[in-house]
């Protein structure tokens, strides 16, 4: 089975904007209703029978059901006849946020997370079907919307169904992301015959084993000048003012300007990568822990997470080209020639073996074991 989503943004009217606006804000009181009422139920199980709190508790009967998404969503339609506001949106749409907060406190649990936060403010909404007929002349319409115009900037996947709609609110405007869903199975990509090993860095972004480093721009150390102006005049504004509005409307403009700038790099350098070669390897690093380190700025600048974990493997999907992640072992301690095992300190750039005297880039060597490894891994001959 294949899902794809497409982006198109949205040219709404006034009145199709305060009803999205409207939509999002019942939303967040719903979520945040039912996340008080799971910490309120779980804080009263807490304390013992002969030892309540020395401040205050909301004591809940001992024969309530915990509430789960099943309870919620049950409560939810009884409160929906009483409730004007709750009535007003479409009762799937609701349905869909109680499933964000059930999953959050499944991730919550199985993960070791934190209690999921309270939400200033929504940002998407989600129609979990699509309306027959719903695609017209650059238009789709959507349920409680109607019929909705969209900068039409991609023809719809032919062959495929539309199953859902998430309407977003960015800094730019309103998009909406609708998922085609196809019941082809697509077998796995083979091996071919031109392979590539890519080791990720820091100082070079991407060193290639064909002796290829790339540089990641600046993405936001270079806009960083600007964003500190705008900051600047944002402190002294007064906190809801229209000025600080609009203020704090120009710096989420900048900051969806240059994320879109990263990932349009980054897909251009995915399709360059596939033109390339057949097979691309790449280590398996975990790259949370290089977002927490002293690199911290520079790999959160540059993407590389994002890049190797989601847009590299997906690119390679649908060129049909081979993907896999190796172990990242050794990689920059390993001769390339002769496989001789020396270490080396980080200042150290240029591997020198002292076993044959090869000589090449650190990272282009780390680079061509990853390619090696890669090629033993699917059975070639290196």
């Amino acid at each position: 089975m294949i899902t794809l989503t497409y982006q198109y943004k949205l040219k709404t009217s006034k009145h199709q904007e305060s009803e999205i606006n409207k939509i999002l804000d019942v939303c967040k009181t719903v979520y945040n209703y039912a996340l008080k009422e799971r910490k309120d139920w779980l804080s009263s199980r807490k304390s013992s029978i002969n030892n309540c709190s020395i401040i205050s508790e909301y004591i809940i009967p001992a024969e309530a059901p915990y509430p789960n998404y099943n309870v919620q969503a049950k409560n939810l339609t009884i409160a929906k006849k009483t409730n004007p506001k709750l009535k007003s949106v479409n009762a799937q749409v609701l349905q869909q946020t109680l499933k964000t907060l059930d999953r959050a406190f499944s991730e919550m649990k199985s993960l070791g997370k934190s209690f999921p936060r309270f939400k200033k403010r929504m940002r998407s909404f989600v129609f979990p079907a699509m309306l027959k007929n719903c695609f017209g002349n650059s238009r789709v319409k959507l349920p409680q919307l109607g019929w909705l115009k969209i900068r039409h900037s991609r023809p719809y996947p032919e062959g495929m169904v539309a199953k859902q709609a998430r309407v977003v609110k960015k800094a730019t405007g309103s998009y909406v992301l609708i998922s085609f869903q196809s019941l082809e199975s697509v077998p796995d990509n083979s091996v071919g015959k031109i392979s590539l090993g890519i080791d990720a860095r820091i100082e070079s972004f991407i060193a290639t084993s064909t002796g290829e480093l790339i540089k990641s721009p600046k993405f936001l150390l270079s806009k960083l000048r600007q964003m500190k102006l705008l900051q600047r005049r944002l402190k002294h504004k007064n906190k809801g003012s229209k000025n600080w509005l609009k203020l704090q409307n120009r710096i989420a403009r900048l900051h969806e300007k240059i994320s879109n700038t990263r990932r349009d790099w980054h897909f251009k350098l995915a399709h360059k990568f596939c033109d390339l070669s057949d097979n691309i390897f790449v280590e398996d690093i975990n790259f949370n822990s290089w977002s927490r380190g002293i690199v911290r700025k520079q790999s959160l600048d540059s993407g590389i997470g994002q890049f190797i974990n989601e847009i590299l493997p997906f690119v390679c999907w649908k060129r049909g080209k081979y993907y896999e992640k190796i172990d990242k072992d050794y990689t920059s301690q390993e001769c390339p020639r002769c496989g001789h095992i020396e270490k080396k300190k980080l200042s150290d750039r240029m591997h020198n073996c002292s076993n044959c005297n090869y000589k090449i880039n650190r990272d282009v060597a780390a680079a061509k074991i990853i390619e090696k490894r890669g090629l033993k891994a699917v059975g070639h001959t290196v």
